[in-house]
């Protein structure tokens, strides 16, 4: 199983750092650039508005079926069979509650109108998300890995042509990028269902009401976690828009900052893809959980650090680089959701653990917490720091949930920590941050000084035993077989 996530988690590392430099580089930075901050500001806020009810297009049936498959894998085509068709009456329900709370928020036709072409992309996303589930459930990784990056593929492709070919001869409009990532959902969602299909064999599609209402039974404590965490994850951006009255400007601000740390955060949320059916099999056949939480402790904790420590000294470069208006504004919340890349990426570890264990109250009861704190904070923040305000809240929110989920887990599973291992590690990540600022005026490139500084810091990651020369062929060697 170490081989198994080892060898799967670097070539799905390795295509999703292609294609998603290319997508947060190019195509979102330029659509960011193309468009004015209020227009890009309010599309961010609807579309973390539709994320926050995305549990009624899912209701935990993703994490569920996941599960599921990867315990036994022959059940396959009996639940696709009656899933898909749940799926579109769960669109139907979806579309419906986020229109009547959007018309109650206030948002006008045109709000409207964009949120119904997000409703639709949503509906695909959820699709493909489902679809996916049973082909990592199946430890289809490569496959699974190819449909991760798809959908952005097509985009890159398209909203380039868009963007720099001179084909458009108006000026680029929001509505273009919604466009293309509903095309782009859906075309990956059909190749994703025909994957599962040549896997499942022939499938009859059917409404089974006993088992909608079995599903649901069994799925409801996965829906609780997800709305709780969608709640204070998502809430953030919606809340900017509507409490300040330069709230899509704000919102805009907002987004500048989170893009990056955004395309940072689906890298640990890939360790959490491959984590779930990983820790499900292990977990069902009783085997040690511990030398993959090692592994991917380490991994992550090298990143995530590295990615601080650089965003802390080159927050003002990097905004500069990827965007031309609120770039002062914009670094400032940078600096502080980057931050936030650390309980994160905790939580894509030790949630991920505890949801293939199925300790769904514990989950849900911390998820509650981190919601309360979120909302209540962000109301107290936002209306006297703005967008800087929603920052601080996401960060408090994250790192009390991800402190409670790993203390938990490390209870259940009966992790050890050694003093001596809590104490290396707290030094890794001081001489981090000392190295960082040291390194930061070694040339007058601040861009070569990022580039020595990350070399300095992969070799102070063995310095500290963080990783040594034995994990690295072990490493390779798993790679190999």
């Amino acid at each position: 199983m170490r081989k198994r996530f080892v060898t799967n988690l670097f070539f799905l590392l390795a295509l999703n750092i292609i294609i998603k430099s290319f997508w947060i580089l190019g195509v979102d930075r330029g659509v960011q650039n193309a468009v004015p901050a209020s227009e890009y500001g309010l599309y961010f806020a609807l579309l973390n508005f539709s994320f926050i009810f995305n549990i009624l297009l899912d209701f935990g049936l993703t994490n569920y079926n996941n599960r599921l498959i990867a315990q036994h894998p022959q059940l396959l085509s009996k639940y696709l069979s009656q899933l898909v068709p749940i799926k579109f009456a769960m669109s139907i329900v979806f579309t419906i509650v986020v229109f009547i709370v959007a018309i109650s928020l206030g948002y006008d036709v045109y709000a409207l109108k964009l949120l119904g072409l997000l409703c639709l992309s949503q509906f695909f996303s959820s699709l493909l998300i489902y679809l996916r589930s049973n082909i990592s459930g199946l430890l289809l990784f490569k496959t699974d890995s190819i449909l991760s990056v798809l959908d952005r593929f097509i985009v890159i492709v398209l909203c380039s042509i868009l963007l720099w070919s001179g084909l458009l001869k108006t000026e680029f409009k929001i509505e273009y990028f919604i466009y293309t990532q509903l095309f782009a959902y859906f075309i990956t969602a059909l190749v994703a269902f025909i994957i599962c299909i040549k896997k499942a064999g022939f499938i009859k599609l059917r409404w089974n009401y006993p088992f909608i209402v079995k599903i649901i039974k069994d799925s409801y404590p996965y829906a609780t976690l997800i709305l709780l965490m969608a709640f204070y994850n998502k809430a953030d951006g919606v809340m900017v828009e509507r409490i300040l009255d330069d709230g899509a400007e704000q919102a805009g601000v907002y987004a500048s900052a989170f893009r990056l740390v955004d395309a940072v955060n689906m890298i640990a949320y890939l360790f959490s893809i491959i984590l779930l059916p990983l820790f499900s099999r292990l977990i069902k056949n009783k085997d040690d959980v511990r030398p993959i939480i090692k592994v991917s402790f380490h991994l992550l904790l090298m990143l995530t650090v590295c990615f601080v420590a650089l965003s802390q000294v080159y927050g003002y470069d990097l905004m500069h680089l990827m965007y031309n208006k609120h770039i002062e504004e914009s670094s400032q919340v940078f600096r502080i959701l980057s931050i936030c890349f650390i309980p994160i990426s905790m939580t894509y570890i030790f949630g991920t653990l505890l949801t293939a264990n199925g300790s769904l109250k514990h989950l849900n009861i911390v998820a509650g917490l981190g919601m309360v704190l979120n909302i209540s904070i962000n109301l107290f923040l936002i209306p006297r720091f703005f967008a800087l305000g929603a920052a601080y809240s996401s960060l408090i929110a994250q790192t009390i949930t991800a402190i409670f989920q790993a203390l938990i887990a490390i209870k259940i599973f009966k992790i050890k920590f050694v003093p001596l291992y809590a104490l290396k590690i707290i030094f890794f990540v001081i001489s981090l941050g000392i190295t960082a600022f040291i390194l930061k005026d070694i040339t007058t490139q601040w861009a070569y000084n990022l580039i020595i500084t990350s070399f300095a810091m992969v070799v102070l990651s063995f310095v500290f035993r963080i990783f040594s020369i034995k994990d690295i062929l072990s490493l390779l060697k798993a790679s190999k077989e």
